[in-house]
């Protein structure tokens, strides 16, 4: 069970899980209860997130550990692990199956700003679906519907790039910046490789390895 923020002065003065949080009651919830899963939407209402089945879980280290690997050989980005959190821009508090932001800002920002939630959108935005919410008709917070407003999240906040990784259909969805009306993403089907250019020159992800699961 979800522990208050603080026994002196508890988020609004409720119980575990209280109806809205702000970014900053949000974050003492989260030291209170390091074990939970949690982000924090717009509103700022609680999503209680669910931990993911192993064959998602191999997937999404496999995913991590191929965009690290780029990151590192080029030397200008940082790159992130799903259980990082980010403050963006409308206050909402969303944690990305894997992540880059570019160097410099990373940089940019305090020790303390690095410590918490840093207070920034990605750059580079990836969500990887289970195999047992592939129908957008699935509730929950890791299902497609769920995962396709996050994505828009992010969009609308300023990521370079999204995409959302589909395995039960081989497919991603390509969520790139917003213009002055929303995109739709694009969406690629039977995909094997997956390519970040032009944002992310010489990114390219070997699908077929997350796809095996």
């Amino acid at each position: 069970m979800l522990a208050p923020a603080s026994p002196e002065a508890p988020p609004s003065s409720k119980p575990a899980c209280p109806g809205l949080l702000s970014p900053e009651q949000f974050a003492e919830l989260c030291q209170a209860n390091p074990e939970a899963v949690l982000e924090l939407a717009a509103d700022g209402s609680l999503i209680c997130m669910t931990p993911t089945g192993s064959d998602t879980g191999a997937r999404n280290a496999d995913l991590a550990f191929q965009i690290q690997a780029w990151a590192r050989a080029t030397g200008s980005w940082k790159a992130f692990d799903s259980s990082t959190g980010f403050r963006l821009p409308d206050d909402s508090v969303l944690s990305p199956d894997a992540s880059l932001v570019a160097l410099d800002r990373w940089q940019a920002l305090t020790a303390e700003q690095r410590r918490t939630f840093a207070p920034l959108c990605p750059d580079l935005v990836v969500e990887l679906a289970s195999t047992s919410g592939a129908s957008p008709s699935d509730e929950g917070p890791r299902a497609l519907t769920a995962l396709r407003q996050k994505m828009a999240t992010y969009q609308s906040n300023g990521a370079r790039l999204g995409w959302l990784l589909i395995p039960a259909e081989r497919a991603v969805e390509i969520w790139e910046p917003l213009a002055e009306s929303p995109a739709q993403p694009r969406r690629l089907l039977a995909a094997s490789r997956l390519d970040g250019d032009p944002q992310f020159p010489g990114l390219a992800i070997d699908l077929e390895e997350i796809w095996a699961g």
